[in-house]
């Protein structure tokens, strides 16, 4: 049986734990790259500006832990030199502690002026008077992150003994948990499960569903079979086609996926996957060349294309990638299909457009997109 005060603490935890996983994702939704050191409670966040890198340190200042203001001093210190180790000479870096204890926080504070703080316990931002007043405009990003899990924190008051924990804090646990499944991709995990296994019966029933299933435009003129069109995209020739396919769906999708929707994730793959076979049939009609084809390359070149309209709406990164990775990757892989026998480049042009304009059209449609803000967590 979990007693009142049991309950409480299994609440703080949590509480602790919905806050620090929103911080992160309130830096990546800003461009900012991770770099955790050996001690979980010790991250910072960075990202590279024309006037240097500029750095967040965030220290998850919780019960149970110990710093000293030497300590925090030399972490500090640390921070810089890793950068400079780097070639970084230009290093501009804030601290954000985040405490449940604010007089023991504000003891690492009271000497460095870039040192803000976040009370854990009733979710508000601390900038004391001797501390720099914005930071590279993070003032107001904290501010506005700061409203939003306060709900978490509403009627926050200890329990008083013997009550238990109040039905608001159980419905925000409850609440946070539903957001954690919303938020999986599990749309693209389907996706990659369904290829593996359609690949899998392929194995073992030869040729009968490539003949029933392939992209073919003299087979779809003939018999009118205009199924195929979505069928070829379940496909795959052999296992390097499936597995170079399925790698790039599963680690781009999920970024796609996590930013737009499950639902408008799923428009934005077959609509792809069907622009390619559209202009795989405008390719063989206007060139006599005519083939069959398969694969999920159309519909996973979209997602690519999708990914780059968010990188570019979010300032030229998301997460781990940057818009002038990602063009590369796209580049390399269309100058490898044009310089490799069997590979319909088609297919991939129209799937990358089709792409880009649908996730245009849904950063006009869907508001959270377009501002940046994570549509699970900032739903009310």
């Amino acid at each position: 049986m979990i007693t009142s005060n049991s309950s409480y603490l299994t609440y703080k935890y949590l509480e602790y734990v919905m806050i620090s996983e929103q911080i992160e994702h309130l830096f990546y939704e800003n461009g900012y790259n991770k770099t955790p050191s050996n001690l979980p409670e010790f991250t910072f966040y960075w990202r590279k500006e024309n006037q240097g890198v500029i750095v967040i340190f965030v220290i998850d200042y919780r019960q149970g832990l110990y710093i000293s203001e030497d300590q925090y001093v030399h972490m500090k210190e640390r921070v810089v030199e890793f950068f400079r180790a780097r070639g970084e000479r230009d290093i501009h870096i804030l601290s954000l502690i985040l405490s449940a204890d604010t007089e023991k926080a504000k003891k690492l504070c009271v000497s460095d002026s870039f040192c803000w703080m976040i009370d854990t316990n009733v979710i508000r931002l601390i900038i004391h008077e001797n501390q720099v007043a914005d930071f590279y405009g993070w003032k107001t990003i904290l501010e506005d992150f700061v409203v939003q899990p306060s709900r978490y924190a509403q009627n926050n008051d200890a329990c008083p003994e013997g009550t238990g924990t109040s039905d608001r804090k159980v419905q925000a646990q409850e609440k946070w948990g539903r957001e954690q499944i919303a938020r999986m991709p599990w749309v693209n995990v389907c996706l990659v499960v369904i290829n593996v296994i359609v690949f899998l019966i392929c194995t073992f029933t030869g040729e009968l569903l490539y003949n029933k299933g392939a992209f073919g435009i003299r087979e779809i003129m003939s018999d009118k079979s205009y199924y195929r069109m979505f069928t070829s995209m379940f496909l795959h020739s052999d296992i390097r086609h499936l597995f170079s396919n399925m790698i790039v769906l599963y680690y781009v999708g999920e970024i796609v996926e996590k930013k737009v929707g499950h639902i408008p994730y799923v428009i934005i793959y077959f609509l792809s996957g069907i622009a390619g076979d559209i202009f795989s049939m405008g390719y063989e009609l206007l060139s006599g060349d005519y083939y069959s084809s398969v694969g999920a390359s159309g519909a996973v070149f979209g997602v690519e294309g999708a990914l780059l309209l968010l990188i570019l709406l979010h300032h030229g990164r998301m997460e781990y990638v940057t818009t002038g990775r990602l063009v590369f990757a796209i580049a390399f892989s269309l100058y490898c299909g044009f310089t490799s026998s069997y590979v319909n480049n088609a297919a991939h042009i129209g799937g990358v457009l089709m792409g880009f304009a649908a996730a245009a059209v849904i950063v006009m449609l869907c508001p959270h997109v377009r501002t940046g803000k994570d549509r699970y967590i900032n739903e009310s």
